[in-house]
């Protein structure tokens, strides 16, 4: 018992100081400083302790880490560290979807500020300050949305382009990094769109403004919309590609890609009749200057704007003749494609009626590409009209390219995919098997979908050369070999060999890999997800030993026992624990005909260091030193009470005999050690 206690402890700091080491080199003055600052107390000394002084801990680590992958950023935040975020994990992907639908609702909401300006009935220009409040409140808290997402970009990670595992690479997780990384590419244009540029016009600039304040509010307002409203819009489409990115091809489909390119279809139409009228709004305003032009000093341009109160303007109004003037039947003015807002008064309407008759107006001429639009000769008007019609094709030439190279890209594989799970939903009708394991079926088929993008890699690899595809396979396993500590000792040829006959596994929620006493058929290293792997000796009353297995870990050591013996068995060894998948779980897998081409070079290497290091990762044996230890333990409990409360008498035989039947007793109870392996190296002839 000492004896493997002491191994235990010397193993250890072996470990712990081999990491010291690496901490020191990269940053001595950091690590002696901080490990100076740890307390003493023996009370709070633990194995694993973040308050250890015996031994490096993990903090020391976190402080000088700048790299992590995916399943390492949950346990860095739970050990104290800074807050950061996979970008193709769970919170990023969700805020994706929250934050896509701010961007629409802005979209939607900033051209409703060009309805803020209208006419009344004795010729003036008002603006809708209870319609400006209430659009500025909602656009305020689409705003938060721009504010926080930029805010979460400097809290997340990006992945190193020299490091890719399974195509998954590393990520790089120093705010410093992360920050000017992002200030040199995207920040400022988030920025701009995070600006409240139409509230700071509307309360701040307009009431700036002493003179023509009518016509300078419809420009200002006009641009700053325009200004913000492009980048908000290209802002769309990353967004969109990240997410269809992390959620799979198969969520895409013909219906989804149709909807999505008739809600821009429809984003356009709104665009477009809300501009529309701000122009009406925009010629009413002219023919009325035009006019007053004419009439001499008598009439003045602020006459226009209904803030204006004042007995001259009245009488103006009596004597003028500008109510005669401007309307489309009169050939003062050429209105041309603004004469109907004036025919059915819109300027004059209430909000609901005006913004449903511009949005019909908008869609009716975005789908017949401006061909009924009877332009005048004003430059700004015919500018427009073009606009409408090569925006009205260019989205429908959209909306057919992206549906047509959609179905000749996906279309395809996916039937193909369509086939099989149709098929086995018959299948599985026809055997009548329970919804229980429908569900895990479905879900299988759609991890296994969503992870591989329907694509089989082993058939991808076969038809590659032989050194290319020990260059892929290298690239993609070895530093992941390398994280197996069983692994990490290991010539460059032998992992490249290991690496060559690794293969891909993946595992549902739920999944029991083996069962306890089940044929071991691979041994499987884990890249991303969790196990539960626990044991009950065979069914034992009162026994259950359970562990958590998570990325760089493996399980199924029994077959490595199996495949070093010299005169293995022709039978597979029986698993010793049940393993469980409690997430979605990627792996590579060594099936029993590989892993004895590897057992044979584990036998060339130094045989004490690598049986020490099976030993202490092994859960097989760590379960059974635990249950060793506390077995010994019991029994000096029970020898010392026997020996104070049942002192034997000189000349008493019974005595003898009693202690002679317990001692067969634990003998009979004694658990039974774990195979080891074979690390010897054999013998040449």
């Amino acid at each position: 018992i000492f004896s493997l206690l002491h191994y235990h402890s010397r193993f250890q700091n072996d470990l712990e100081v081999q990491q010291l080491k690496a901490i020191s080199l990269e940053s001595p003055s950091t690590a002696s400083k901080n490990h100076s600052k740890l307390p003493h107390d023996p009370r709070k000394c633990r194995l694993g302790s973040r308050v250890c002084p015996e031994r490096p801990c993990r903090s020391i680590r976190d402080r000088v880490l700048s790299r992590a992958f995916s399943e390492e950023l949950e346990s860095l935040m739970h050990s104290g560290g800074h807050l950061f975020f996979d970008p193709r994990g769970r919170v990023i992907h969700l805020w994706n979807k929250i934050f896509l639908t701010a961007c629409l609702l802005s979209l939607f909401v900033d051209p409703l500020f060009l309805y803020l300006t209208g006419t009344q009935q004795n010729m003036c220009i008002e603006f809708k300050h209870s319609l400006a409040l209430m659009l500025s409140v909602i656009r305020s808290l689409l705003d938060v949305f721009y504010a926080a997402h930029i805010c979460l970009r400097f809290r997340t990670a990006f992945i190193a382009p020299s490091s890719r595992v399974f195509g998954r690479g590393e990520l790089v997780i120093q705010p410093y990094k992360i920050a000017m990384r992002y200030l040199s590419r995207t920040f400022w244009f988030d920025l701009i769109t995070a600006l409240p540029l139409p509230q700071f016009v509307i309360w701040v600039v307009v009431p700036m403004l002493k003179e023509s304040a009518t016509a300078n509010r419809k420009d200002i307002l006009r641009f700053s919309i325009i200004f913000q409203y492009l980048p908000r819009l290209f802002q769309i489409f990353p967004l969109t590609r990240q997410i269809v990115m992390a959620t799979g091809a198969m969520t895409e489909n013909a219906w989804a890609s149709a909807a999505y390119n008739l809600i821009l279809y429809m984003l356009a139409s709104h665009v477009l009749g809300a501009l529309w009228y701000l122009f009406s709004v925009q010629r009413q305003e002219a023919c009325w200057r035009e006019a007053c032009n004419l009439e001499g000093p008598m009439c003045r341009t602020e006459f226009f704007d209904c803030n204006t109160v004042s007995s001259n303007r009245t009488i103006w109004y009596e004597l003028s003749n500008i109510t005669r003037l401007c309307t489309p039947d009169n050939s003062f003015y050429q209105f041309g494609i603004y004469a109907e807002a004036f025919n059915y008064k819109l300027t004059t309407s209430a909000f609901t009626q005006k913004y449903f008759y511009c949005f019909w107006w908008g869609l009716k001429n975005l789908s017949c590409l401006g061909q009924n639009l009877a332009t005048s000769l004003y430059i700004g008007e015919i500018s427009f009209a073009i606009v409408i019609g090569v925006l009205g094709l260019v989205l429908f030439a959209l909306l057919i390219g992206n549906m047509q190279s959609y179905l000749q890209a996906t279309m395809i594989r996916l039937e193909e995919w369509r086939t099989k799970r149709t098929d086995m939903e018959r299948w599985m009708h026809h055997r009548q098997i329970p919804q229980p394991l429908k569900q895990c079926v479905r879900r299988y088929q759609q991890y296994k979908w969503v992870a591989t993008r329907g694509v089989d890699e082993e058939a991808l690899l076969k038809d590659l050369p032989m050194d290319i595809r020990r260059d892929i396979k290298r690239h993609l396993c070895l530093d992941l070999v390398r994280r197996v500590p069983l692994f990490d000792e290991m010539d460059e040829r032998t992992l490249e060999a290991i690496c060559e006959r690794l293969r891909p596994a993946l595992y549902t929620r739920g999944t029991r890999l083996v069962r306890e006493l089940d044929p071991v058929d691979s041994m499987l290293f884990i890249i991303r997800g969790y196990l539960d792997s626990y044991t009950t000796q065979g069914g034992r009353s009162g026994f259950f030993n359970s562990c958590r297995i998570g990325a760089g870990e493996f399980c199924g050591e029994e077959l490595l026992t199996w495949a070093l013996d010299p005169r293995p068995s022709e039978y597979l060894p029986r698993s010793t624990r049940t393993v469980r998948a409690v997430s979605e779980v990627e792996a590579f897998a060594l099936v029993a005909e590989d892993l004895r081409f590897v057992a044979s070079q584990f036998r060339r290497l130094h045989s004490a260091r690598i049986r020490h290091r099976f030993r202490f990762y092994s859960h097989q044996w760590r379960t059974w030193a635990a249950c060793f230890i506390q077995a010994a333990w019991r029994r000096h409990k029970r020898r010392r009470a026997s020996m104070e409360h049942r002192m034997p008498q000189a000349g008493d035989g019974r005595a003898g005999g009693s202690v002679r039947c317990r001692r067969h007793s634990c003998d009979g109870k004694a658990l039974k050690k774990p195979m080891e392996p074979d690390f010897t190296v054999e013998q040449e002839i």
